[in-house]
Protein backbone atom coordinates (compact mmCIF):
# COMPACT_ATOMS: atom_id res chain seq x y z
CA UNK A 1 0.00 0.00 0.00
CA UNK A 2 1.35 3.15 -0.99
CA UNK A 3 1.56 6.68 0.20
CA UNK A 4 -1.58 7.49 -2.57
CA UNK A 5 -3.73 5.58 0.33
CA UNK A 6 -3.71 8.68 2.10
CA UNK A 7 -4.47 12.01 1.22
CA UNK A 8 -2.59 13.83 3.91
CA UNK A 9 -0.09 11.20 5.93
CA UNK A 10 1.42 12.78 8.95
CA UNK A 11 4.65 14.35 8.57
CA UNK A 12 5.90 13.13 12.03
CA UNK A 13 5.34 9.89 13.20
CA UNK A 14 6.66 8.38 16.53
CA UNK A 15 6.59 5.12 18.15
CA UNK A 16 6.44 3.66 21.75
CA UNK A 17 7.38 -0.33 20.91
CA UNK A 18 5.87 -1.77 23.61
CA UNK A 19 4.99 -5.54 24.47
CA UNK A 20 7.79 -7.29 23.75
CA UNK A 21 8.10 -9.36 27.09
CA UNK A 22 4.39 -9.60 27.41
CA UNK A 23 3.87 -11.08 23.31
CA UNK A 24 6.97 -13.71 24.68
CA UNK A 25 5.19 -14.35 28.41
CA UNK A 26 2.25 -15.14 26.59
CA UNK A 27 3.42 -17.66 24.60
CA UNK A 28 6.47 -19.45 26.89
CA UNK A 29 8.73 -17.96 25.54
CA UNK A 30 11.82 -15.98 26.94
CA UNK A 31 11.26 -12.47 27.24
CA UNK A 32 14.51 -12.18 24.74
CA UNK A 33 12.51 -13.90 22.14
CA UNK A 34 9.93 -10.94 21.97
CA UNK A 35 13.00 -8.89 21.61
CA UNK A 36 14.20 -10.50 18.65
CA UNK A 37 10.52 -10.58 17.26
CA UNK A 38 10.11 -6.68 17.77
CA UNK A 39 13.51 -6.05 15.60
CA UNK A 40 11.69 -7.83 12.68
CA UNK A 41 8.66 -5.35 13.51
CA UNK A 42 10.97 -2.34 13.37
CA UNK A 43 12.24 -3.63 9.77
CA UNK A 44 8.07 -3.90 8.90
CA UNK A 45 7.54 -0.51 10.28
CA UNK A 46 10.87 1.28 8.83
CA UNK A 47 9.74 0.32 5.12
CA UNK A 48 5.67 1.11 5.47
CA UNK A 49 7.01 4.85 6.57
CA UNK A 50 8.96 5.29 4.09
CA UNK A 51 6.18 4.03 1.27
CA UNK A 52 3.53 6.19 3.20
CA UNK A 53 5.43 9.20 2.34
CA UNK A 54 5.90 9.52 6.04
CA UNK A 55 9.27 11.98 6.24
CA UNK A 56 10.58 11.73 9.98
CA UNK A 57 10.14 8.43 12.21
CA UNK A 58 11.04 8.31 15.88
CA UNK A 59 11.21 5.19 17.63
CA UNK A 60 11.55 4.44 21.27
CA UNK A 61 14.26 1.90 21.16
CA UNK A 62 15.97 2.19 24.96
CA UNK A 63 15.06 4.45 27.87
CA UNK A 64 17.81 6.12 30.03
CA UNK A 65 15.40 3.68 32.69
CA UNK A 66 15.83 0.47 30.64
CA UNK A 67 19.03 -0.12 31.98
CA UNK A 68 17.74 -1.57 35.44
CA UNK A 69 15.96 -4.24 33.81
CA UNK A 70 17.61 -7.65 34.49
CA UNK A 71 21.76 -7.55 33.34
CA UNK A 72 20.70 -10.85 31.19
CA UNK A 73 17.89 -8.77 29.35
CA UNK A 74 20.37 -6.14 28.74
CA UNK A 75 22.59 -7.50 27.14
CA UNK A 76 20.40 -8.98 24.84
CA UNK A 77 18.98 -5.54 23.90
CA UNK A 78 22.62 -4.29 23.21
CA UNK A 79 23.50 -7.26 21.08
CA UNK A 80 20.08 -6.75 18.90
CA UNK A 81 20.78 -3.07 18.40
CA UNK A 82 24.21 -4.10 17.43
CA UNK A 83 23.14 -6.57 14.58
CA UNK A 84 20.38 -4.26 13.87
CA UNK A 85 23.12 -1.51 12.31
CA UNK A 86 25.81 -3.76 11.34
CA UNK A 87 22.95 -5.51 9.37
CA UNK A 88 20.90 -3.09 8.04
CA UNK A 89 22.94 0.06 7.99
CA UNK A 90 23.68 -0.72 4.34
CA UNK A 91 20.36 -1.56 3.35
CA UNK A 92 18.89 1.97 4.61
CA UNK A 93 21.47 3.44 3.26
CA UNK A 94 20.75 2.32 -0.18
CA UNK A 95 17.05 3.35 0.49
CA UNK A 96 18.07 6.88 0.94
CA UNK A 97 17.27 6.96 4.72
CA UNK A 98 19.34 8.98 6.92
CA UNK A 99 19.38 8.16 10.82
CA UNK A 100 19.71 10.37 13.94
CA UNK A 101 19.79 8.94 17.31
CA UNK A 102 18.54 11.18 20.22
CA UNK A 103 19.76 10.45 24.08
CA UNK A 104 22.18 10.88 26.63
CA UNK A 105 25.49 10.00 24.59
CA UNK A 106 27.97 10.55 27.60
CA UNK A 107 29.15 7.36 29.28
CA UNK A 108 27.89 4.29 26.75
CA UNK A 109 30.04 2.04 27.29
CA UNK A 110 32.42 -0.32 24.39
CA UNK A 111 30.94 -0.35 20.95
CA UNK A 112 27.31 1.32 21.14
CA UNK A 113 28.53 4.96 20.80
CA UNK A 114 30.94 4.59 17.81
CA UNK A 115 28.38 2.32 16.05
CA UNK A 116 25.69 4.99 17.00
CA UNK A 117 27.49 7.87 15.32
CA UNK A 118 28.71 5.15 12.43
CA UNK A 119 24.91 4.95 11.30
CA UNK A 120 24.58 8.59 11.62
CA UNK A 121 28.05 9.21 9.62
CA UNK A 122 27.29 7.08 6.63
CA UNK A 123 23.91 8.34 6.46
CA UNK A 124 24.22 11.93 6.89
CA UNK A 125 23.86 13.19 3.43
CA UNK A 126 20.81 11.31 2.50
CA UNK A 127 17.31 12.52 1.61
CA UNK A 128 14.97 9.95 2.01
CA UNK A 129 13.00 9.02 5.43
CA UNK A 130 14.49 10.37 8.75
CA UNK A 131 14.89 7.69 10.89
CA UNK A 132 15.23 8.80 14.50
CA UNK A 133 16.38 6.00 17.40
CA UNK A 134 15.82 7.13 21.00
CA UNK A 135 18.57 5.23 22.77
CA UNK A 136 19.28 5.74 26.37
CA UNK A 137 16.87 8.42 26.16
CA UNK A 138 14.66 10.07 28.88
CA UNK A 139 12.50 13.00 27.97
CA UNK A 140 13.28 14.83 31.56
CA UNK A 141 17.00 14.44 31.00
CA UNK A 142 16.90 15.76 27.68
CA UNK A 143 15.67 18.84 29.15
CA UNK A 144 17.71 19.44 31.87
CA UNK A 145 20.47 18.79 29.82
CA UNK A 146 18.71 21.63 27.61
CA UNK A 147 18.75 23.53 30.35
CA UNK A 148 22.34 23.00 30.99
CA UNK A 149 22.79 24.33 27.52
CA UNK A 150 20.71 27.72 27.91
CA UNK A 151 22.54 28.17 31.07
CA UNK A 152 25.69 28.32 29.71
CA UNK A 153 24.57 30.40 26.78
CA UNK A 154 23.50 33.03 28.82
CA UNK A 155 26.33 32.90 31.29
CA UNK A 156 28.62 33.56 28.24
CA UNK A 157 26.65 35.97 27.04
CA UNK A 158 25.71 34.23 23.85
CA UNK A 159 21.76 35.11 24.72
CA UNK A 160 20.20 37.41 27.24
CA UNK A 161 18.05 36.08 29.59
CA UNK A 162 14.90 38.22 28.44
CA UNK A 163 15.56 36.40 25.61
CA UNK A 164 14.93 33.32 26.27
CA UNK A 165 11.61 31.69 24.54
CA UNK A 166 10.15 28.11 23.86
CA UNK A 167 11.92 28.38 19.96
CA UNK A 168 15.34 28.44 22.36
CA UNK A 169 14.78 26.14 24.34
CA UNK A 170 13.32 23.83 21.45
CA UNK A 171 17.42 24.47 19.53
CA UNK A 172 18.94 22.90 22.30
CA UNK A 173 17.11 19.62 22.40
CA UNK A 174 18.72 16.48 21.19
CA UNK A 175 15.45 17.12 18.57
CA UNK A 176 16.98 20.49 17.28
CA UNK A 177 15.83 20.47 13.38
CA UNK A 178 13.02 17.80 13.49
CA UNK A 179 9.51 18.86 13.72
CA UNK A 180 7.50 17.92 16.62
CA UNK A 181 5.87 14.87 15.65
CA UNK A 182 2.39 14.90 14.76
CA UNK A 183 1.37 11.49 15.87
CA UNK A 184 2.62 9.47 18.40
CA UNK A 185 1.73 5.51 18.51
CA UNK A 186 1.89 3.21 21.37
CA UNK A 187 1.42 -0.61 21.19
CA UNK A 188 0.38 -3.07 23.80
CA UNK A 189 -2.50 -0.80 25.30
CA UNK A 190 -0.65 0.98 28.06
CA UNK A 191 -1.56 4.95 27.47
CA UNK A 192 0.72 6.78 28.99
CA UNK A 193 3.93 8.86 27.40
CA UNK A 194 6.72 7.49 29.46
CA UNK A 195 8.89 10.14 29.66
CA UNK A 196 9.26 10.14 26.04
CA UNK A 197 8.84 13.55 24.11
CA UNK A 198 7.44 15.23 26.86
CA UNK A 199 8.25 18.77 25.29
CA UNK A 200 7.75 17.84 21.68
CA UNK A 201 4.10 16.22 22.08
CA UNK A 202 2.84 19.16 23.21
CA UNK A 203 0.07 19.07 20.32
CA UNK A 204 0.54 15.87 19.37
CA UNK A 205 -2.39 13.10 18.05
CA UNK A 206 -2.03 10.24 19.98
CA UNK A 207 -3.47 6.16 18.47
CA UNK A 208 -2.94 3.64 21.28
CA UNK A 209 -2.87 0.52 19.73
CA UNK A 210 -3.92 -2.92 21.54
CA UNK A 211 -1.31 -5.13 19.85
CA UNK A 212 1.79 -6.26 21.66
CA UNK A 213 5.35 -4.84 18.96
CA UNK A 214 6.14 -8.11 17.71
CA UNK A 215 2.95 -7.88 15.77
CA UNK A 216 2.63 -4.54 14.95
CA UNK A 217 2.83 -4.58 11.25
CA UNK A 218 1.67 -2.52 7.74
CA UNK A 219 -2.25 -2.67 8.45
CA UNK A 220 -1.83 -1.74 11.89
CA UNK A 221 0.08 1.37 10.65
CA UNK A 222 -2.09 2.18 7.94
CA UNK A 223 -5.28 1.89 10.48
CA UNK A 224 -3.28 4.47 13.04
CA UNK A 225 -2.48 6.65 10.10
CA UNK A 226 -6.30 6.66 9.04
CA UNK A 227 -7.18 7.46 12.40
CA UNK A 228 -4.59 10.24 12.37
CA UNK A 229 -6.75 11.31 9.22
CA UNK A 230 -9.92 11.50 10.79
CA UNK A 231 -8.45 14.21 13.08
CA UNK A 232 -9.97 17.56 13.76
CA UNK A 233 -6.20 18.86 15.06
CA UNK A 234 -6.81 22.49 16.21
CA UNK A 235 -3.77 23.71 18.53
CA UNK A 236 -5.65 25.42 20.79
CA UNK A 237 -7.58 27.62 18.16
CA UNK A 238 -10.71 26.65 16.11
CA UNK A 239 -11.18 24.05 13.27
CA UNK A 240 -10.82 25.15 9.95
CA UNK A 241 -14.95 24.65 9.60
CA UNK A 242 -15.66 26.72 12.94
CA UNK A 243 -13.55 29.42 11.85
CA UNK A 244 -14.83 30.04 8.70
CA UNK A 245 -18.10 29.92 9.89
CA UNK A 246 -17.09 32.52 13.07
CA UNK A 247 -15.42 34.78 10.22
CA UNK A 248 -18.66 34.85 8.21
CA UNK A 249 -21.01 35.32 11.35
Amino acid sequence: MASGDLLSPPRHVAIIMDGNGRWANERGLPRTVGHSKGVEAVRRTVEAAADFGIEYLTLFAFSSENWSRPEEEVSVLMGLLRRFIRRDLAELHRSNVRIRVIGERDGLQGDILPLLLEAEDTTRNNTGLTLVIAFNYGARDEMVRAMRRLARDIEAGRIAAEDVTASAITERLDTAGIPDPDLIIRTSGEERLSNFLLWQAAYSEFVFVPEYWPDFDRDLFLKALRSFANRDRRFGGLSASKAATAVAG
